[in-house]
């Protein structure tokens, strides 16, 4: 029974030791997108769901479901990230918290009916990787989908963040 009192402050040490551990993000291999094959969370951190963000007017004297009001892709995907960073925080969390990013694409007319994945890519490239000093990458999935709630819309990003 003496023991038990002694042994309680290890149990704290050792349960404080475990929730300090660091999230892991496992590389893609041989990938050169800036995307994380996979990301583990340790048990004891703060999971972030962040609604689907869409992007914000870019030329206020467009119709407002013109393709003009909101950009292509690219211009979209910058909005929208641009959005999410300023969620984020005020949420006390960066761009280095996300874990796990789902992107829903709108497929581009001027693109053959098809997403735009370049313009995405070039303007994900400003948030994470090596181009933005972003190490922290996340998983990441890319769908091509039919439509968003604005005609206009070409971009919806949804993230899942990690309390460091």
């Amino acid at each position: 029974m003496r023991l038990l009192p002694a042994a309680i402050p290890l149990l704290f040490a050792l349960s404080a030791s475990a929730t300090a551990a660091e999230v892991v993000r496992h590389a893609n291999p041989g990938g050169s997108s800036p995307i994380a094959m996979a990301v583990e969370v340790p048990a004891g951190r703060s999971t972030v769901y962040l609604s689907g963000a869409t992007p914000a007017l870019a030329d206020a004297t467009a119709p407002k479901d013109s393709p003009q009001a909101y950009g292509d892709t690219y211009v979209q995907t910058v909005s929208v990230l641009t959005r999410i960073r300023e969620l984020l925080g005020t949420l006390g969390l960066d761009m280095g918290d996300v874990v796990k990013m789902q992107v829903f694409l709108v497929g581009d007319p001027d693109n053959g009916g098809r997403m735009d994945l370049d313009g995405f890519r070039r303007g994900y490239a400003q948030f994470f990787g090596a181009e933005a000093g972003q190490p922290n990458l996340p998983a990441r999935s890319t769908f091509q989908i039919a439509a968003l709630g604005n005609p206009a819309f070409r971009v919806e990003i949804e993230v899942v963040a990690v309390r460091r």
